[in-house]
């Protein structure tokens, strides 16, 4: 969406939200735009002195981005990988906003993706995060992977969860989105098949980033990692891992530094294609069809494993 004009109320919202916020007068006096989302539109705002990163969209969103800030402050609470702190949120009738500190300012320098980044550290700080866990699959609020709702009700049961509240839901959306028969087919003979995939495995229920693919993870000048925009619940670590294999992947030495901290358990080189077909399907009820061939391409592979 279109970032709105220097003289739109909503600047004079957040500057008093970020007054009350962080105990000290703020004015927004400077607005730049940043590149690179699909979904929201992003600025960096300034009043000469404080610098700050907001995440604006219409006002129907404001529930997405109070979930983000949630996620984030749950990341943050795992002291393993530096992530943007939330400082407010909030919605008028116009626009939502979520306002992050400006990681920018704070390092003096841009945020670098991919390159010259200490892939190891992430590998690491990956499997630190990992290791936070609780009793259940889930989290204590729903959020969204992109813009689509992600349901994250707790269930005692790993594979009842990737059933009802990932595939399933992704496959019951692209259903109401007309998707052709046979994906619903062979998707719903894929569901009845899970319990095949975990064979004497139950995952440990580990703090997940969620939506872990190159876009949102970069590093500082000094190689220090960065990870953002995240989709957060407790769920198998693998999924994490998988999702760093789908459009694009990460480094070599990540890996390597994560299995040495904590080795994949065997059987993952087969459940990651099944935890990637969740975003693939969120990426063809998102984008349309041209994810189809792959998503039936990924279910077709899976069912020939396990029948």
């Amino acid at each position: 969406m279109p970032v709105p004009g220097r003289s739109e109320p909503v600047w004079q919202i957040i500057s008093a939200a970020l007054s009350a916020r962080t105990n000290q007068p703020f004015s927004v006096d400077y607005i730049r735009p940043v590149s690179g989302g699909c979904i929201n539109s992003a600025v960096i705002v300034s009043d000469g002195e404080s610098s700050y990163f907001v995440k604006l969209n219409s006002a129907r969103y404001a529930e997405m981005f109070a979930a983000e800030a949630d996620g984030l402050r749950e990341l943050c609470g795992a002291d393993a990988l530096r992530v943007p702190m939330p400082l407010c949120c909030g919605n008028n009738d116009d626009y939502a906003w979520l306002v992050l500190e400006d990681l920018v300012l704070e390092k003096a320098g841009d945020l670098r993706p991919k390159a010259s980044g200490d892939w190891s550290q992430l590998g690491r700080g990956l499997a630190l995060m990992h290791r936070r866990q609780q009793d259940q699959y889930g989290w204590h609020r729903d959020n969204t992977i992109g813009s689509t709702p992600q349901c994250n009700d707790y269930s005692d049961d790993w594979i009842e969860f990737v059933r009802d509240r990932r595939i399933g839901y992704q496959l019951d959306l692209a259903a109401r989105n007309g998707s052709d028969k046979r994906l619903q087919s062979s998707g719903h003979q894929l569901l009845d098949s899970l319990p095949r995939f975990f064979v004497g495995r139950v995952p440990a229920a580990s703090l997940l980033h969620g939506d872990l693919w190159s876009g949102n993870v970069a590093f500082f000048g000094d190689g220090q990692p960065v990870v953002f925009d995240p989709a957060v619940y407790y769920g198998d670590r693998e999924a994490d891992i998988a999702m760093t294999e789908l459009f694009g992947g990460f480094a070599p030495e990540f890996y390597s530094a994560y299995e040495a901290q904590w080795p994949l358990d065997k059987g993952y080189p087969l459940r990651k294609h099944l935890y990637n077909l969740y975003h693939l399907l969120n990426h063809l009820n998102l984008f349309g069809a041209g994810y189809l061939p792959q998503c039936q391409a990924t279910i077709d592979a899976l069912l020939t494993q396990v029948n």
